[in-house]
């Protein structure tokens, strides 16, 4: 049975000195207690390693009610790669365009050939030529693409607070969005 995941994205396709700055980013959500400081076998992916939901977990999410506590699978993940993030049913594949407002989601999702690899970070506006990070454009549903994703397993029923979204970004040094996947 999978789990599900509440994810938070960097607004931004390429961080600069994403393994380090995941590791800081880790070693804070320690220090607030919110996950473990060392890695235990409670994650999904590889060798299932990540640190465990910790006590401070309910101070920064809206329904702590929902958090994994107890349950096997229930760690942050660090992915250091660059990662497509969208909700695992239902995804519509629609995003619009910050400046001109028109639908241009399926030629953004066939840009994503070009993304993946590293070839840009960009998206151009077929309707009016803007051109922005792939981040910039505008996604009916959450969905985020980085070289850096903090993936909260278990953690998909409930959401973080804005006092903490707005306090991560400001430490990440970038906007996060939250991705939710269904178990």
């Amino acid at each position: 049975m999978e789990s599900s995941q509440l994810i938070l994205v960097p607004q931004i396709s390429s961080l600069p000195g994403q393994q380090a700055l995941a590791g800081r980013m880790q070693r804070w959500l320690a220090r607030l207690d919110v996950v473990a400081a060392l890695p235990s076998t409670c994650g999904l992916r590889g060798n299932r390693m990540a640190y465990a939901i910790a006590p401070g977990a309910r101070e920064v999410v809206e329904h702590p009610e929902r958090l994994p506590f107890g349950q096997k699978v229930n760690g942050l993940e660090l992915v250091d790669k660059r990662c497509i993030y969208t909700p695992t049913r239902n995804f519509h594949n629609e995003a619009g365009c910050p400046e001109c407002r028109r639908e241009v989601g399926e030629p953004l999702f066939e840009s994503l050939e070009d993304w993946w690899p590293g070839h840009t970070d960009n998206f151009t506006c077929p309707e009016c030529g803007f051109e922005d990070d792939i981040n910039g454009f505008l996604f009916l549903q959450p969905c985020g693409f980085s070289n850096l994703g903090f993936i909260f397993n278990g953690w998909g029923e409930t959401r973080f607070t804005e006092a903490f979204l707005d306090a991560f970004g400001e430490r990440l040094g970038f906007s996060v969005r939250q991705v939710r996947t269904d178990g």
